[in-house]
């Protein structure tokens, strides 16, 4: 199949190569030449119960049967189901729905500023840290401390300010020059790297919310349901954000992302202050409903820790055999092996061995299996993964 020729019907804005997906099963995809690839990037952490997916397929096709699309002027009863599980599993107490993650990032700056202006009309800026990322539009993009990202779409938008990840103390300055209506965090950076935020980091930022009455926002959007091995990342900080974003894996593979709010911060809102047409779909909050309610189980969740320790354990012991690695990092099922050198070929190494892996800011290749995977396929992608590694030509 032609690469060069199906590349000039897009907009260049990936580096794609290979003949097209065509069908998954499980922790595998096919493509159209017949090759399967064990699946360790999960459609960038979206495939969280993997591909054909009985229970989301019977929902796919009894939702499609009755409601596609609705608008938001009436209700629909997917919306009101998921509503009522991210709540009851969660600090929130009303939700937004929307299509993605760069979008309830969108939702999260306008209703922090809306909310922060009612104390005060100067109350505006936003503060985030570096290697942070919060999507590709205008406004979660100016809330992206990545150059990278900015270079050649400036002027960006004003009033967004950027701080060292894990720095108390450039965060006390910056809070000091500027009136603030909210701080953006990931818990567990995925972009970025595979960088924990610390419980001291996190435990302060919650004070100084208080403190400047400022809105504490969870971009938990890769990080969140599940994927850590507990349903939400800031559980196991024991810090409660005022706003928590999420997407990726909640609409089960479909469009799907939301904004998990306090009352006091939705109620600063009134209709027409915000809208999506497409956001909470009647199939993706169908899909959505199954996946909290399989995500959500102890047993489901204490499997994924279980899974997760046992592939940072066997990647971590690579790293005394390879000294091209740099550190492992991560939790549960979303594990970082920083590399000395760019991973790029290591990464189109795995592929043509039939690995789907993906790489992170700061040369990290990212392991992002689906929660359902096998230890036996742990086992197969580590296996293949040492095998690459090995093959890789020796730095003097």
């Amino acid at each position: 199949m032609n690469t060069k020729k199906i590349n000039s019907l897009f907009v260049p804005t990936y580096k794609r190569d290979g003949a097209p997906l065509t069908h998954g099963k499980g922790s595998l995809l096919f493509d159209a030449g017949g090759t399967a690839y064990l699946d360790f990037g999960c459609g960038i952490a979206v495939n969280s119960l993997g591909h054909g997916h009985p229970a989301l397929q019977k929902a796919l096709f009894a939702q499609g049967r009755k409601l596609i699309h609705s608008s938001n002027l009436y209700f629909s009863q997917p919306q009101i189901d998921l509503a009522k599980l991210l709540i009851k599993h969660s600090f929130g107490k009303r939700v937004f729905f929307c299509n993605s993650g760069t979008e309830a990032n969108e939702a999260a700056i306008k209703f922090a500023r809306k909310w922060a202006k009612k104390q005060s009309p100067g109350k505006y800026h936003i503060l985030s840290f570096s290697d942070g990322f919060h999507g590709r539009t205008y406004g979660a993009l100016s809330a992206t401390a990545q150059d990278k990202f900015h270079a050649g779409f400036e002027p960006l938008a004003g009033g967004f300010h950027f701080a060292p990840f894990n720095d108390i103390k450039a965060v006390k300055k910056l809070l000091a020059a500027h009136r603030f209506a909210a701080i953006f965090v990931e818990p567990l950076q995925g972009e970025g790297g595979v960088n924990s935020a610390t419980a001291e980091f996190l435990t302060f930022l919650r004070k100084a919310a208080d403190k400047h009455k400022c809105a504490l926002v969870f971009d938990e959007i890769q990080c969140g349901m599940g994927r850590t091995g507990t349903l939400w990342a800031y559980e196991q900080y024991r810090v409660i954000p005022d706003m928590m974003t999420l997407a990726k894996p909640i609409g089960g593979g479909l469009p799907l992302g939301a904004v998990v709010c306090r009352e006091d911060i939705a109620l600063s809102l009134g209709a027409g202050d915000h809208g999506t047409t497409f956001g909470g779909n009647p199939v993706a909050c169908a899909l959505g409903v199954v996946v909290m309610n399989i995500i959500a189980d102890k047993g489901f969740l204490k499997q994924v820790r279980v899974k997760g320790a046992y592939l940072l354990d066997k990647l971590t012991s690579l790293q005394k055999l390879f000294p091209a690695i740099e550190s492992v990092l991560g939790s549960g099922l979303l594990i970082g092996v920083r590399m000395k050198a760019d991973p790029a070929p290591i990464i189109a190494g795995c592929k043509k061995a039939g690995l789907l892996l993906i790489k992170a800011n700061r040369n990290t290749v990212r392991f992002i299996p689906p929660l359902t995977v096998k230890k036996t396929e742990i086992d197969r992608a580590v296996s293949i993964f040492t095998s690459v590694l090995k093959k890789q030509p020796a730095k003097e």
